[in-house]
């Protein structure tokens, strides 16, 4: 629910779209939630929230929301906050651990970001994630019963402890190979550049096993003998 996140997600794949050995990057969402207490309001904008979470007036919140507005449109995205709804993320979440587990967690994310983002959808309503997970091609059925039993909440709670610990405060935060970490929706040269760093220490230390062959007689896989 973090525009940054949305944003910051957008400049890293940028980023990634750069770096020579992307094939070899594995990516990982975790949950985090900036307010574990909100209560889902769809009948209230954004911009009604923001103005009573900061304490400022509506046309203050208005005006704030569009310099993210146009922030977003920087990075090709489409951000129509006066649709969005103001809901907890904790079943959202719960959802993506789902997805997850399914190899569709980078699907997921993405689905969840324009869900609320662009096109005003509950993303607390069981029947809104039920939808977005049949569109990346998930199994409803195993869906709806996750999401009932709750079976992904200790996977929520365990990312947003081990996020504590390691010092995060707010997001978007990006973890490198454990090892560097990058805060904010930073411009993509940022993210190259850590990239390349951490990546360069972890092939030092995990170097690619190089053999000198001698030929001889043999069979392949294909059946093929010489």
């Amino acid at each position: 629910m973090c525009p940054f996140c949305y944003i910051g997600k957008r400049k890293f794949e940028a980023a990634l779209a750069e770096f020579p050995q992307r094939d070899k990057i594995q990516v990982e969402w975790k949950s985090y939630q900036l307010r574990p207490d909100m209560v889902t309001q769809p009948e209230k904008t954004i911009h009604h929230f923001l103005a009573e979470h900061q304490g400022m007036d509506l046309d203050a919140a208005k005006e704030m929301n569009d310099r993210v507005v146009e922030m977003a449109r920087t990075v090709g995205l489409d951000f129509q906050l006066d649709r969005s709804v103001v809901a907890n993320s904790f079943q959202a979440h719960q959802f993506a651990h789902f997805a997850k587990r399914h190899g569709k967690q980078g699907e997921a994310e993405e689905a969840l970001f324009r869900a609320y983002f662009t096109d005003g959808k509950n993303i607390d309503d069981r029947d809104t994630l039920l939808e977005l997970g049949a569109e990346i091609g998930l199994d409803t059925t195993q869906l709806a019963d996750s999401l009932e039993a709750q079976a992904f909440a200790n996977e929520v709670r365990q990312d947003i402890e081990e996020a504590r610990k390691i010092g995060v405060r707010g997001v978007p935060f990006f973890v490198f190979n454990r090892a560097y970490g990058v805060s904010g929706a930073q411009e993509s040269e940022a993210f190259l550049q850590t990239l390349q760093r951490s990546y360069a220490e972890w092939a030092k230390e995990n170097p690619e096993l190089s053999l000198n062959v001698s030929s001889g007689p043999s069979c392949t896989p294909d059946g093929t003998c010489d």
